[in-house]
């Protein structure tokens, strides 16, 4: 049991960080200097085009102070926002149209190096000022720009190389206590193997689920670590996107698939659903996307539609349905293969409903099925099926493949010929 007054004491020096929150709206106060600066600098520039006094080095140099405000005017967003959220409070901009890329992984180490480039950026366009301007500047100021200008990139690239390794102890650490909360929940850890070792003890669903092995030495090589991971996924076989024929199905969203394949829809918390009728390559891009998951440092879970209700149909039968859904939470991406080929009764249909629900904005779901979600009422039935198709869909990229199977095209086009 935890100490009430060291409790206590903890909470309210960790609600000091809101001491913070004026000082990132007195840097929006300087964002607004610097627009105020900015179409002042952009005035003056057309009042001497206009009038003919302005030569090609004045443009060149009022163009360079108007970028240089621009990327200025960058860093300090990235500092507000990426600061704010990185050391007050979380900005709830899930599903936002808007929102930026790199806010989704942001972290300390992220925003220094993300800092250090936009400085090395400014410094650049300080220093083209310089030697746009040659002839009104000292060669003592040339030289120390310049040197100026190297150690900012000297400590971009020493801050890029350490943020390697703290990012990967700090992935080692959430993995150390995810298998601390697991163990917690009398669920058995998940083992991160070396080269060359066979497919780890992991808790899978049924029916596949392997004998306990060795534990080996943890791998810190990344490249390692993605292949412990992708192991560990369950998946039938390893798919790649590069593999994926393209031209087989009649249609796809090509370019859904593409920005799917950067994996960012994980960090977003966003869910895929590939729709289409039998082989036509739903289970390869579901697969190939948790490939894509893993390598981007994620943790994944596959299994089928049948799988998924053995498991949890167990998980209920012993009494904790509420504690496996929430292990399940280690895991930000789960695939659900197959829905439609089986139809379920309505206690499995209730199941599914519970996962669905609580992974809705919590974690990310890809689904393959043979039927859109408007008919998902065949195969859970009348009562849960819009419910769960409304969470399921709401931040989610559905992806129509349509086509014959590509298992028995050959066969056939054989045989035809």
């Amino acid at each position: 049991m935890q100490n009430t007054p060291t409790t206590t004491l903890g909470y309210a020096l960790f609600a000091t960080r809101w001491l913070q929150a004026p000082l990132y709206f007195g840097l929006v106060a300087a964002q607004g200097v610097y627009v105020y600066k900015f179409f002042r600098e952009l005035w003056t520039l057309i009042l001497m085009c206009v009038s003919g006094h302005a030569t090609e080095t004045y443009v060149m140099l009022a163009v360079l102070k108007l970028v240089d405000v621009v990327m200025i005017a960058n860093l300090l967003i990235m500092v507000i926002v990426g600061g704010y959220e990185t050391f007050v409070s979380r900005i709830g901009l899930q599903g936002h149209r808007d929102q930026p890329e790199w806010l989704s992984h942001v972290n300390s180490n992220v925003l220094k190096v993300k800092l250090a480039t936009a400085i090395v950026g400014i410094s650049s366009v300080h220093l083209l000022q310089m030697f746009v301007d040659v002839h009104h500047t000292s060669r003592h100021a040339l030289m120390w720009g310049t040197v100026i200008h190297m150690a900012f990139i000297a400590s971009a690239a020493i801050l890029a190389y350490m943020s390697g390794p703290m990012a990967a102890q700090s992935d080692r650490g959430h993995a150390d206590r995810g298998h601390a909360d697991r163990a917690a929940a009398g669920h058995p850890p998940v083992v991160h193997p070396q080269p060359g070792q066979e497919t780890p003890a992991v808790t899978l669903p049924h029916p596949r689920r392997p004998e306990p092995g060795p534990e080996p030495v943890p791998v810190s090589e990344p490249d390692a670590d993605a292949e412990a991971r992708i192991r560990a996924a369950g998946f039938p076989a390893r798919k790649l996107l590069e593999d994926f024929d393209q031209q087989h199905p009649r249609g796809f969203d090509r370019e859904t698939v593409a920005r799917l394949g950067k994996a960012d829809f994980v960090a977003a918390r966003h869910n895929v659903v590939f729709v289409g009728p039998t082989g036509t390559g739903k289970t390869h891009l579901a697969v190939a996307l948790g490939v894509r998951a893993c390598q981007a440092g994620h943790r994944v879970l596959f299994a089928t539609a049948a799988e998924w209700a053995a498991r949890l149909s167990d998980a209920r039968a012993a009494g904790r349905l509420d504690a496996e859904l929430a292990a399940l939470d280690e895991h930000p991406l789960l695939i659900v293969d197959e829905i439609g080929y089986t139809p379920f009764d309505a206690a499995t249909a209730g199941l599914f409903f519970q996962l669905v629900a609580h992974r809705y904005e919590r974690g990310s779901l890809i689904v393959t099925s043979d039927r859109p979600l408007g008919r998902w009422d065949e195969v859970f039935g009348g009562a849960s099926a819009p419910a769960m198709a409304d969470r399921l869909a709401h931040h989610a990229d559905v992806v129509r493949l349509d086509g014959e199977s590509y298992r028995t095209r050959r066969p056939t086009s054989a045989w035809a010929d």
